[in-house]
Order: C-alpha cells, then structure tokens, then sequence
C-alpha cells in the first residue's frame, strides 16, 4: 500500500498523487508499486525492498540521486494469544523532491505522523522530519520498555505465589524482546552517529536541540533495556535456583520418608519368613502382634527424630 502526504496551512492532508515537498509512505508495497516509485524517483530497487527483509541490518548509504537509512523500529507480535516484543525495520529513503519510508507494516512511529499530533511537523522539512521520527522512535522503545518492566512484575509477582512453567516462559519471552531491543537500539545508534558525521544530510542550526534529544532518547533506552535485561536474567537465575532448591528439598523429604516407613517393612518381612515359631519372639503370645507393631513404631519415632533434629524433615 502507498499512501502520499503533505503538509499545508491546513495540517497534514493525504494526495493523490506525488508531487515535490511530499512524503510517500509505503507499507507492505507489492512489487508493482516498488517498481513505479523505483522507477519516479530512480532509485534501486532492492534499496527500496531492503526494509522488508526482517533481517536487514541498520545502516546509511548514500547514493547518487538518494540517501537510504535503514533503522529498527519497535512492533507488537501476537504470539499464543497474548502481545509480545520485537523490532522490524524501517528505511527512510531522502531524494531531492521527497521523502519516502517503507515498512512491513503499520506502526505508531509513522501514524502519529499521519494524523497530525507532531508539532512543527512540514513533509518538505526532510532533515528535520527525519530527525522527528527518529526521535518518536526513541520514544516508542522507551514506552514498550516501560511496559516490559511492569509486565516482568507482574510475572513475579505471580511467581512468588506459585512456581509455574507459563510464567517462567511468558518471563522467557520478555527476555527475548528485550535482547532483540538492545541490539536494534545499539544498530540505531551507530546508524545516528554516521547521520551526524555524513554530509549527504543537511543540518540546520534550527534542529540542533531535535538532534540531542534523538541522541539522548536513543541512549536513556540502550541504558533502560540493559537495566531490565539484567534484572530480568537475575530473575530467571533466581527462580531457576528456588526451582533447584525446592527439587532437592523434595526429594529430601522423600528419601527421608522411605527410611522412616522402612523400618517397619523390614520387622514385618523377618516375622514374615517360614520358620518356627519356637524362634521368633512373642510368636505364641497373644499379644505379639500389637507388640511387634509397637515395637515398629517406636523404632521409626526415634529414627524419624533423629531425622528431624538433623532438619531433614
């Protein structure tokens, strides 16, 4: 899908066709399309494409007639029927008449954009625009990331109550978002500081302060998505070894148990064997049986207290 925007008196409005100062966005585009804005504005084709491999790395390149830069963006993944985190990419492609992005799906980096809520937002503006989304990018990590913490809380919280193997996978899966959020993060850093050293991008001193903030949003979220990482491997490791704790403690218990209840299997085998009863004691008194009992349960009350003095219960 291509969608064409321009901003004027009015706000952002949607054209229909693309003229010089417009932005062209495109989500998911086939091949017909790529080919048609490829070929408008002369650019290569697999630059155009590069935004839909999902591996892509970020990176600038700059070429004769435009400037490519490709960054990670944040997205929301339905994965067993609940949202979790990961990054796709998003290229940003800067040609003389216009600005164009692509993407393999919609995301709020773009929508707020579209529907006018950024403030001195202008589609002819190129450096600046590109700078504003690369600051609601930031911003956009900062939020998910946000949200992974108090997710992770949750997760523990539930975890302290009751050691279940959902919540350790659902604490899993955070995990992993945070990782694919860290190594995006410190791409798009690299991608910032070639953005700044390049000269292919055009700088005004008007965009200076636009340009720190984008640099230290970028930064508060490698930093943030370090911290949560951490404590969250500290977590896993934590409830990994209370999982290992309570194993062996169970087990404990259990071979402690069996000792006990040995006690009056073995008596009870040795009056079981076919000998004479002139050997076996209490054998013709009537009260033998309840004698051998208790002579078996006193037995296992004192080795089931010398167990439990010794904390093995």
């Amino acid at each position: 899908m291509v969608k064409y925007f321009k901003t004027t008196d009015e706000g952002v409005i949607r054209i229909d066709e693309p003229e010089a100062g417009c932005w062209i966005n495109m989500v998911e585009p086939d091949g017909d399309e790529l080919s048609e804005i490829a070929a408008l504005y002369n650019i290569d084709t697999s630059d155009l494409r590069a935004s839909l491999d999902e591996e892509e790395r970020s990176r600038i390149e700059v070429e004769d007639n435009y400037t490519l830069i490709l960054v990670d963006i944040p997205t929301i993944e339905e994965r067993n029927d609940k949202d979790w985190y990961g990054t796709i990419p998003l290229s940003i492609i800067v040609c003389k008449d216009v600005i164009i992005t692509v993407c393999l799906e919609d995301s709020p980096v773009l929508t707020s954009f579209m529907v006018g809520r950024v403030r001195n937002f202008y589609t002819y503006m190129k450096t600046r625009f590109i700078f504003q989304i690369l600051f609601r990018n930031a911003t956009l990590y900062l939020n998910y990331l946000r949200i992974i913490d108090r997710r992770s809380d949750q997760i523990e919280r539930k975890l302290h109550e009751a050691t279940k193997n959902k919540e350790l996978i659902e604490l899993l899966e955070l995990e992993k978002s945070l990782v694919f959020f860290t190594t995006s993060l410190k791409g798009n850093e690299v991608v910032l500081e070639k953005l700044l050293k390049t000269t292919a991008i055009k700088k005004y001193p008007e965009d200076e302060d636009l340009i720190e903030d984008v640099i230290v949003e970028n930064r508060q979220a490698i930093e943030m998505a370090n911290i949560y990482s951490g404590i969250l491997n500290g977590t896993m490791d934590t409830f990994a070894s209370v999982i290992s704790n309570n194993q062996n403690n169970i087990m404990k218990f259990l071979t402690t148990i069996t000792i006990v209840l040995s006690i009056p299997t073995m008596v009870a085998s040795f009056y079981g064997m076919n000998v004479s009863l002139d050997g076996m004691p209490f054998a013709t008194s009537k009260w033998g049986f309840l004698i051998v009992i208790g002579f078996s349960l006193v037995i296992s009350l004192i080795i089931a207290f010398i167990f439990r003095k010794k904390d093995l219960f």
